[in-house]
């Protein structure tokens, strides 16, 4: 195999099937169609795979086009194992249902955290910021 530098390398990764995390923490998988020399991306039958705890849902996103930067993770998806996996498929509601829970759960320990830390006299850099402004 003969490796170019950089995005050109994402040459050998067209119409293969890849899992891509951005930034926000979101999960695509589709074939990648399309690159740039910023490593912008075109995924085509795209899906956001959608994870929480041993479930999760696939929600259709059709065309999605991906900004280089907000590339955390990409790799191709081995097809012969790809529906191996010790996870549980649901339905698209009940994995919106299960992620809203899950964040508001992490919200509601977030504010538990921040007032144990104001108790003791630690502000948080946005609660003195607020202060202030």
């Amino acid at each position: 195999m003969n490796y170019l530098p950089g995005t050109a390398s994402l040459i050998e990764e067209i119409d293969k099937k890849l899992l891509v995390v951005l930034r926000d923490g979101r999960t695509l998988i589709g074939f990648l169609r399309s690159i740039d020399q910023f490593a912008n991306l075109v995924l085509h039958k795209t899906i956001e795979r959608i994870h929480v705890g041993q479930k999760y849902g696939d929600m259709p996103r059709g065309i999605f086009v991906v900004r280089g930067e907000n590339v955390v993770l990409l790799g191709e998806i081995d097809l012969d194992n790809e529906n191996s996996q010790p996870l549980e498929q649901v339905s698209i509601d009940e994995i919106l249902e299960l992620q809203h829970e899950e964040q508001q759960q992490k919200q509601e320990e977030d504010e538990r955290k921040k007032k144990a830390l104001s108790d003791r006299g630690i502000f948080l850099h946005s609660d003195v910021q607020d202060d202030y402004f």
